[in-house]
Formats: C-alpha cells, sequence, structure tokens
C-alpha cells in the first residue's frame, strides 16, 4: 500500500518526507470550552481554551518520563557510606600472617569485618536528569489536556480577598461546587490567596511561572484565573493575531514625522552651495572697491612715518635731503 488514507485525505508514504507523514498522522486538535465564573460562582458567560494547549492527544510516555526526571531531580542525594580507608582505626594487623589456622587479616576495618568500612556503597550524588525543554511542554499540554478532557478545568474572573481568611476560601470553593484535590493557579497579585488557602490540606497553590506536569496529575481540579490561564483563550489568540498590521503602522508614521527633520537638514546644508554665486558676486565688483585698496600703502607710510616721527628716527625722506644740504654747504666754503 503506498498511501495512507485517513478520512478524505491522502498523502503519498513514497514520497513525503517523515515530517510530513507525522503531521498528516498527527489527531486533529480538540477545542473545549468552560464557563467562566467570579469568586461567589455566578456565571460570567463561556471561555473557549487554546486548542495548542488544552486539545492535543496526551503523550503518555512523555508524561511518565517528564514525571520521573522531575521526582529524580528532587531528590536530595546526600546518601554516604564510609568506606575502609575513612573509618576509624584499623591501622595494626590483627594477628600474625601465618601459624593461627585462621584466614589472612590485614585491618580490622575490612568490608567483612563488623565495624569495618562499606565496600561500594552510596556515595553523595545528584539524581537530576537531563530533560529537553520541548519535552517538558509536551508534557504540560498533556497534562492541561487531560484535565481538560475531564471537565476538570476551572476559570474565574479573579480573586477578591480583602484579607487573608480560611472561611473565605472555603466558602468560594464551595460556590465553585469544587471538591477533592484542587490545584489553585495563583498570580503575583493573588498574596491573598494564596494565605487564605495556605490552611486547607487538599488545597495545592502554586504560581502560573511554575507550573508542572507532576503537580497537575497530582490534583483532580485546575482552578485558573484569567490572568494565569496557559494559552489564554481562541477570542484573544485572534485578537492578538489580528493587530499584527496596525502594529506596522506606527513604523510608518514615525518614518513620515522624521522625514520632514530630514528634509530642512539637506535644504540647510546645500543652501549655501546655491547661494555661492550671489556671494562672488562682490568679487566681480572688486576693480570698484579697490580704489581703497590702492591708497592702502600711502595709508601705511604715513602711518609708518608718524610712527617714526614719533619715536625720534628720521624717515626717508629726512635722511635724502642731508647729503645735498651738505654738498651745499661745502661748495659754499
Amino acid at each position: 500500500m503506498s498511501a495512507a488514507q485517513t478520512g478524505s485525505d491522502v498523502i503519498d508514504v513514497e514520497t513525503a518526507s517523515p515530517a510530513a507523514i507525522r503531521r498528516f498522522l498527527r489527531p486533529e486538535l480538540k477545542h473545549h470550552s468552560v464557563t467562566r465564573r467570579s469568586q461567589d460562582g455566578s456565571e460570567l458567560g463561556s471561555v473557549d481554551l487554546d486548542p495548542a494547549t488544552f486539545g492535543i492527544v496526551p503523550n503518555k510516555d512523555v508524561l511518565h518520563q517528564v514525571v520521573t526526571a522531575q521526582l529524580a531531580a528532587a531528590r536530595a542525594g546526600t546518601q554516604s557510606t564510609k568506606t575502609r580507608a575513612e573509618v576509624r582505626g584499623g591501622g595494626a594487623k590483627p594477628f600474625r600472617q601465618k601459624g593461627t589456622g585462621r584466614a589472612r587479616q590485614g585491618s580490622t576495618r575490612s568490608p567483612q569485618w563488623i565495624g569495618g568500612g562499606v565496600a561500594l556503597g552510596p556515595k553523595p550524588r545528584s539524581y537530576a536528569q537531563k530533560t529537553p525543554k520541548k519535552m517538558v511542554q509536551l508534557a504540560l499540554r498533556s497534562a492541561l489536556s487531560d484535565r481538560a478532557l475531564g471537565d476538570k478545568v476551572v476559570v474565574i474572573d479573579r480573586w477578591t480577598f480583602e484579607v487573608p481568611r480560611t472561611k473565605d476560601a472555603v466558602a468560594a470553593l464551595s460556590a465553585l461546587g469544587l471538591k477533592g484535590r484542587i490545584l489553585v493557579v495563583l498570580g503575583a497579585e493573588d498574596g491573598y490567596a494564596d494565605r487564605s488557602f495556605g490552611n486547607l490540606t487538599d488545597i495545592q497553590t502554586i504560581m502560573s511561572s511554575e507550573l508542572n506536569a507532576y503537580d497537575i496529575l497530582c490534583n483532580d481540579w485546575v482552578v485558573f484565573t484569567d490572568g494565569t490561564l496557559p494559552g489564554g483563550t481562541a477570542s484573544e489568540a485572534g485578537s492578538k493575531a489580528a493587530p499584527a498590521t496596525p502594529k506596522a503602522a506606527p513604523v510608518a508614521a514615525t518614518q513620515a514625522v522624521s522625514a520632514p527633520e530630514t528634509v530642512p537638514a539637506t535644504e540647510s546644508a546645500t543652501a549655501p552651495a546655491t547661494e555661492a554665486p550671489a556671494t562672488e558676486a562682490p568679487a566681480t565688483e572688486a576693480p570698484a572697491t579697490e580704489a581703497p585698496a590702492a591708497e592702502a600703502p600711502a595709508e601705511s607710510d604715513t602711518a609708518t612715518g608718524t610712527a617714526a616721527e614719533t619715536a625720534g628716527t628720521p624717515d626717508a625722506d629726512t635722511t635724502a635731503d642731508d647729503p645735498s644740504e651738505a654738498a651745499t654747504e661745502g661748495s659754499d666754503s
């Protein structure tokens, strides 16, 4: 037979991959719905449990392995025995080697002696087993699905304990119609509920982050609140998936807001380059402006002469006139 048929769906076993065959043969998820209640027992509507968490077929083999590993990890592993080297005494040979007719002995702390060491005895060790995370998650979903299959899952809106009181906890469980061993899953804000259920021997409280398959299997009922329900509800899952596209809108809006900020920056950077010809216009009119610049040396000479006179040093003209005057005086004489 070259094909596996389930209902109207058919898959070709010869060409399909092993993963595709496993997915094809995997049972369909079951949908469960429970009545949502308040602490006083009044009905607040119905809640559809997440099929991926509460609707799978329980995997008994995985449950067994995970529970065994959890119980093994809970062992202290502090047992210890002393070997013949660790027992006090026994340093001297009890009797001579030959001539007594008895078996030779080297120490009274050998394992065959009373008060001696223990051969191959237990030593402190860890019993923890390495369990894959996916296997632990599958075991948790299997345990939750088993309780949902037996209608043993209860969902309330929240716990409204004003003060820690055991009497109020008993009244709440009676209003919900719960009997037997009950696992109450609490959140970080349910401190009063934790203390209210603390004195009841058949009630076990656990944080939602610490929920595990072993504690679920040890109890008959599992009570969740809206905040601790794993996987949420089917309606919440749809509402969370819908806003996926609108979430991209703020990103576009942010880009739209940031775009105008980029444009002025670009304009301000290119503005000087555009106005460069206007700046060069005065350079063309330089000849008209150069007239005062040509008179600058005269002004500088005047300033130099003034500075020289002030300093008491003869300037260039005065120095040039001195030789001629000396020649005229010589001819007259």
